[in-house]
């Protein structure tokens, strides 16, 4: 079995920016490594990988073009190094319980909107049939009404 990716010293995003504006990266590589795919940046004679946001590893994509529209957009590169070595896919270490109870919630939204758009096209093409009546304003309020007072009673 192949020994772990050595992990390369940080940087955060922040102090990446700053070396941008001042036009201080002399280069950047996209380093595959297990689960996914980060940066390195050079400058100086140093190099860092780039950290995520609110923690102390280096920030990982799980696809490659990310990493690289990364180091596009953001570094301002469209020369770069791609190191695949310690790539490995299966490997990601993410796992995302809660997606699928999203997921299962999202659906049971869907199903219930269907649902409901399927009774109020069944009422209003009743009502087109005449087999559901519309109910005069009127007699709406009678009955509401009627009812009002019956409920009034049993209350007390």
């Amino acid at each position: 079995m192949d020994k772990p990716a050595k992990t390369p010293d940080l940087i955060d995003s922040k102090a990446v920016k700053e070396l941008v504006a001042a036009r201080a990266l002399r280069g950047a590589t996209v380093l595959g490594r297990p689960g996914g795919w980060g940066v390195l940046v050079r400058y100086g004679n140093a190099e860092r990988a780039v950290a995520g946001q609110k923690s102390r590893r280096m920030r990982l994509w799980r696809h490659a073009d990310s990493a690289i529209g990364f180091v596009r957009s953001e570094l301002g590169m469209d020369c770069f190094d791609v190191d695949a070595q310690d790539y490995r896919p299966d490997e990601s270490g993410r796992r995302r319980p809660d997606a699928s109870e999203r997921l299962k919630r999202q659906q049971a939204v869907i199903e219930h909107d269907r649902w409901f758009r399927s009774q109020v096209q069944d009422a209003m093409n009743a009502i087109t049939e005449g087999t559901n009546p519309l109910v005069a304003e009127d007699d709406l309020a009678k009955r509401l009404g009627s009812l009002r007072e019956t409920l009034k009673r049993k209350a007390g």
